[in-house]
C-alpha cells in the first residue's frame, strides 16, 4: 500500500479534534438538507409527480449503503480527507488524486449551486437587489467564519442545521393541520387525483432520481469530519445510523405534505415551492419565515462546502497530490490556504449570476451530480479493496452484506449516469465527464513528472 511521500522540514501541525458527536450529526444533516430539497424539489416533482416520495426512498437506500461503506473505513482509520486517503492508500496514487480533486470540484460546484439561489431568496424581500451582490455578501461572510476555528464552524453549522430541521418539523405539522382542514384545496387525494401517484410512469420515476440524488450530496461529510472528531469510533457510527433515517423522515415527510397541500402539476420552479405554496394558502407569516429558513439552508450547505474543501486540499497536500501551501494551518489549526483558494474559485458563481441570472442552478446541479456519482463510485470500489486488506481484522463498524451491496450500488450509479443522458438539462454534464477524468489523469501525470526526474537524479527537496 502506498504511503504519503516524505515532507521536508518540520512536520505540519495536525488538525484539531474539536468536533463533538452533535456537531458531526448536524454537519451531515446540514450538508444534505439544502437547495436540493427547498428549491430543486420543484424540478423533480415535475418529472415524477407525487411519486417523489418513492424516489427519495430509493435514493435514500442507495446513499445509506454508500455511507455504511464510508463509515466502516472512517471508523477503522479516522483521518482527514476520508475517501481520498483510502483511495490513495488502498488503490494507488491516481485513485487518491482523482478522489480528492473530484470531491473538491464537487463541493466547489455545490457551493456555487447554493450561492446561485441565494439571490432568489433575497429577492423575495428585495426584488431589485442584484443576485450577484447577495452571493458575494454570503461568500465573504462564510469564508471569514471558516477562517476562525473548527469548533466555531461546528457550532455555527449545528445551529444553522437546527433551524432547518425545526422549520421542516414545523412545516410538516402545520401542513398536516391544513390537510386535515382541507384549507385552500389541500387534501391527501392530491397524491393520486391528478394523473395518479406516478403520472409519468416508471420512466418519470427513474428520471427523477437524477435530481433527487443531488439532494443527498453532502452526507459524505461524515467521513471528512473523522479527522477532527474527538471520539470517531463512537461518533461516526452513530452519525451514519442516525443521519440517514432523519434525512428520510425530513425529506419524505416534507415532500408528502408538499404534494398533498397543492396539486403537483401546479408547483412551479420560480423560487422555493415551499414558500410559494404557503404564500398561496394565505398564511400571513409563514412565507417570510420559510424564506428565511431556505436562505439559511443555502448558507448552511455553503458553510459545509467551505469546510470540506479546506480539509480535502489539506489531505491532498499530505499525499503530495496538491501544492504544499495547502498544508499550512493557522494558529487555530485551520487550513487557511485551502479555505481561501476554494473561496476564490467559488467566486466564479458571482460572475455567472451577473452574466446569467436565470437558470444557473440547474446547469451547476447537473455537473455536481455527475461529480457526486464519481465520488460515490470511488467510495464503493475502494471499500472492496479496503475490506480485502482488512480481511483478518475485527472491524469496528462493518458494512452490511459485503460485497453484494457494493455491486448493487455500482449498478445503481452506472444507471444514474445513464439516466442523465435522457434529460436535456443534465446531458451536457455526462459529456463533460470523460473530459474531466482525462484532465485529472493529465494533471496526475504532470504532477508525477518532477518526482520521477528527482528520483533519476538522486535529489530531493
Amino acid at each position: 500500500m502506498p504511503t504519503p511521500p516524505p515532507v521536508s522540514g518540520a512536520a505540519p501541525a495536525a488538525l484539531a479534534r474539536s468536533l463533538k458527536n452533535r456537531h458531526i450529526q448536524m454537519i451531515a444533516l446540514g450538508g444534505a438538507i439544502g437547495t436540493g430539497l427547498f428549491y430543486g424539489a420543484a424540478a423533480s416533482i415535475q418529472l415524477v409527480g407525487p411519486g417523489i416520495i418513492l424516489s427519495y426512498l430509493i435514493g435514500g437506500l442507495a446513499i445509506y449503503l454508500i455511507l455504511r461503506f464510508l463509515g466502516e473505513m472512517s471508523t477503522q482509520e479516522p483521518v482527514s480527507g476520508a475517501f481520498s486517503h483510502f483511495a490513495y492508500r488502498y488503490w494507488g496514487g491516481f485513485a487518491g488524486f482523482l478522489s480528492g480533486w473530484n470531491y473538491w470540484l464537487l463541493y466547489v460546484l455545490v457551493s456555487m449551486a447554493e450561492l446561485s439561489v441565494v439571490g432568489l431568496y433575497v429577492n423575495y424581500w428585495l426584488p431589485d437587489f442584484p443576485a450577484w451582490a447577495s452571493a458575494l455578501a454570503v461568500l465573504l461572510a462564510v469564508t471569514s467564519l471558516n477562517l476562525l476555528n473548527v469548533r466555531l464552524y461546528g457550532e455555527s453549522e449545528f445551529w444553522l442545521a437546527f433551524i432547518k430541521i425545526a422549520a421542516i418539523i414545523g412545516m410538516i405539522l402545520l401542513g398536516g393541520v391544513l390537510i386535515a382542514r382541507g384549507a385552500g384545496g389541500a387534501s391527501v387525494s392530491n397524491l393520486w387525483a391528478h394523473g395518479g401517484f406516478l403520472p409519468n410512469g416508471a420512466h418519470g420515476l427513474l428520471l427523477s432520481l437524477v435530481v433527487v440524488m443531488f439532494s443527498f450530496g453532502g452526507t459524505e461529510l461524515i467521513g471528512i469530519t473523522a479527522g477532527e472528531a474527538d471520539d470517531p469510533r463512537r461518533s461516526i457510527p452513530r452519525a451514519v445510523n442516525q443521519v440517514i433515517w432523519r434525512i428520510l423522515i425530513f425529506y419524505i415527510g416534507a415532500l408528502a405534505v408538499l404534494v398533498a397541500l397543492y396539486p403537483w402539476n401546479e408547483v412551479g420552479s420560480h423560487g422555493s415551492p415551499f414558500v410559494l405554496i404557503f404564500s398561496r394558502l394565505g398564511i400571513p407569516a409563514a412565507p417570510d419565515i420559510l424564506n428565511l429558513v431556505v436562505l439559511s439552508a443555502a448558507i448552511s450547505v455553503y458553510n459545509s462546502g467551505m469546510y470540506s474543501n479546506g480539509r480535502m486540499l489539506y489531505s491532498l497536500a499530505e499525499q503530495g497530490n496538491a501544492p504544499r501551501i495547502f498544508l499550512r494551518l493557522s494558529r487555530r489549526q485551520v487550513p487557511w490556504a485551502g479555505v481561501l483558494f476554494s473561496s476564490a474559485c467559488t467566486l466564479l458563481i458571482v460572475i455567472v449570476n451577473f452574466l446569467v441570472p436565470e437558470g444557473a442552478f440547474m446547469r451547476i446541479m447537473a455537473v455536481a451530480t455527475a461529480a457526486a456519482a464519481i465520488t460515490w463510485m470511488m467510495i464503493v470500489l475502494v471499500h472492496l479493496r479496503f475490506r480485502k486488506a482488512h480481511a483478518r481484522e475485527t472491524l469496528w463498524f462493518p458494512a452490511p452484506f459485503y460485497p453484494w451491496t457494493n455491486y448493487l450500488c455500482v449498478a445503481f450509479l452506472v444507471g444514474l449516469v445513464g439516466l442523465m443522458t435522457q434529460l436535456e438539462s443534465t446531458r451536457p454534464a455526462v459529456y463533460v465527464l470523460p473530459v474531466w477524468l482525462g484532465a485529472l489523469y493529465l494533471g496526475y501525470r504532470l504532477r508525477q513528472r518532477p518526482v520521477h526526474a528527482e528520483s533519476a537524479g538522486g535529489s530531493s527537496h
